[in-house]
């Protein structure tokens, strides 16, 4: 029996036995069941790495077309939130992944890329639970005195300190991360926050300018306050614009540049 036909944009599809629309009802049938696939991500109907139903499947389960849930997917693919692989389906994006683990990566070195050089070694200065001042909760959307996770670590490469980061998490979202754990997962860090966590980093936004460090800083990194530095400000989000981490970092470039790809 063939499926019935698709929903007007003035009739938006739901999920069963869940809310109604969860985007406008006046946006494109596709950003309606995007919103859909995007809310069942969220809510961990699939995991990081397992497939997602096919696009017939989708389809029959939104009553709308395959074209309109293809041009859904393509959307989430451009944005790395799931990976299409050849002969095999539709996969929920996880940093895991190689190519989703460069991403995040923008410290590269000037001889060699970051697989040759290895992971970088991380020494966890301080990983504490805290109060979030009135800036942090404002930038984390928290209430001043929440409860967050305050780390800062170096990150070194083949022995030489390179990044210094202060990084703020909310408490709940991570109750009960150690420096144990920060310190010794082998992994990306936003790879740990996904499998131990459950929080999945799909998008960040950064701040760059040049700076000086101070005393303090400059022996955490091993050069002196005249060493001009990259300060990068990164906020993380996850889902629906969540924002789930504030970090700060300080970047050595003697023997590393900042790399961005724009497209």
């Amino acid at each position: 029996m063939p499926p019935p036909p698709p929903p007007s944009t003035e009739d938006p599809p739901s999920m069963s036995g869940s809310v109604g629309s969860v985007t406008p009802a006046f946006s494109p049938l596709y950003q309606q069941i995007k919103g859909l696939i995007l809310h069942s991500l969220q809510h961990g109907e699939w995991k990081p790495g397992e497939a997602i139903p096919s696009e017939i499947e989708l389809a029959a389960r939104f009553r709308v077309s395959q074209g309109t849930v293809r041009k859904a997917i393509d959307e989430l693919a451009a944005e790395n939130l799931v990976t299409r692989r050849q002969g095999k389906g539709t996969f929920v994006s996880t940093h895991t992944e190689r190519q989703v683990q460069y991403r995040f990566l923008k410290l590269l070195p000037d001889e060699g890329d970051a697989s040759v050089e290895g992971p970088a070694q991380r020494t966890i200065l301080e990983c504490r639970r805290a109060r979030a001042s009135v800036e942090v909760a404002r930038i984390l959307a928290l209430r001043a005195g929440d409860p967050v996770i305050q780390i800062k670590r170096i990150l070194s490469f083949t022995g030489v300190p390179t990044i210094l980061e202060d990084i703020w998490l909310p408490g709940q979202a991570f109750k009960g991360l150690t420096a144990e754990q920060m310190a010794h997962y082998q992994g990306p860090t936003y790879a740990m926050f996904e499998i131990d966590f459950g929080v999945r980093m799909v998008r960040a936004e950064e701040k760059i300018r040049a700076v000086l460090p101070d005393e303090t800083q400059a022996q955490w990194l091993n050069v002196t306050c005249s060493t001009p530095l990259l300060s990068v400000e990164r906020l993380a989000y996850t889902y629906n614009d969540a924002p789930m981490e504030l970090r700060r970092g300080l970047y050595r470039t003697d023997t590393h540049h900042y790399y961005n790809e724009l497209s």
